[in-house]
């Protein structure tokens, strides 16, 4: 019987102290110490769609191109004890109590801790993984199949896509360029863009410009008697009745320009890139 109780006492100590430590913890984790001359990273689990922050004193912004990185800084000196409260897409609620520490700050808060959720960025590129993107991208620089007929050539400068490949929401265009003069060939400008097929003479040629997310490699120069491969990773996009998708490429200090135009019925066969 004397064991018995020994062991209830024991039981109820370590079940007290259980929900202390919790209580604790989660004490630590919504307080947050912020410096005047270091800065404080908050990371959630998802993209933060709202905030408010309850002071003047503190400033508050997006970690630069990434959506769930928020970054705190104290903008006063021995500011008031605030509080800031943040709604992430997935509908979560977060609350954080603020304050003053210039020699303590809390420099890392992991908001994913408290509810268990997924590890991954997103970013503020349309919400696409650039990881994932850039891994889809090597992945179609890869492939052995080839498209033809899509190649423009001028004083010994050949410009050509090869490859066109698809995965969910994004197009991959496996691009050669290739230099068989004596002279280096600096490229000074690349453009992407959806245009007219003819131009009326009448009414103004309309251009959509086309920002590639991602670059596989360095385009900027094309030794003589050399060539590079790349891929260029674009939003997918259809092409209109009676338009042309264009790609131009423009040499620096020079006139060795080309262009080339694909056309709806070469994107009827494009690859589908499959699941890494």
């Amino acid at each position: 019987m004397k064991n018995l109780k020994t062991l209830i006492i024991t039981f109820i100590f370590l079940a007290g102290f259980s929900v202390s430590a919790q209580y604790d913890a989660k004490a630590e984790f919504n307080n947050i110490q912020l410096s005047y001359s270091k800065t404080t990273s908050i990371l959630f689990p998802y993209a933060v769609k709202s905030l408010d922050i309850g002071s003047r004193d503190v400033l508050v912004q997006k970690a630069k191109g990434v959506e769930n990185i928020l970054l705190l800084k104290a903008g006063k000196q021995n500011f008031p004890q605030t509080n800031l409260t943040v709604v992430t897409s997935d509908g979560n609620l977060y609350s954080f109590i603020l304050n003053f520490d210039d020699l303590c700050p809390t420099l890392n808060v992991d908001a994913r801790l408290r509810i268990g959720e997924d590890k991954s960025l997103l970013f503020s590129l349309e919400n696409e993984n650039q990881k994932e993107i850039k891994e889809y991208a090597l992945l179609a620089l890869s492939k052995k199949n080839k498209v033809s007929g899509l190649g423009s050539k001028n004083a010994e400068i050949e410009f050509k896509v090869d490859g066109i490949f698809i995965h969910q929401d994004v197009m991959y265009f496996r691009v050669f360029l290739g230099n068989d003069s004596r002279i280096n060939y600096d490229v000074d400008q690349l453009r992407f863009f959806i245009r007219d097929q003819k131009k009326s003479k009448r009414t103004a040629a309309q251009e959509i410009e086309l920002t590639p997310l991602l670059c596989t490699g360095e385009f900027s120069r094309i030794s003589d008697k050399s060539e590079t491969t790349v891929v260029f990773a674009i939003s997918k996009f259809t092409i209109p009745e009676k338009k042309k998708f264009t790609m131009q490429v423009f040499e620096k200090n020079g006139g060795r320009n080309l262009e080339l135009n694909i056309k709806n019925r070469h994107l009827v066969n494009l690859e589908i890139l499959g699941n890494l």
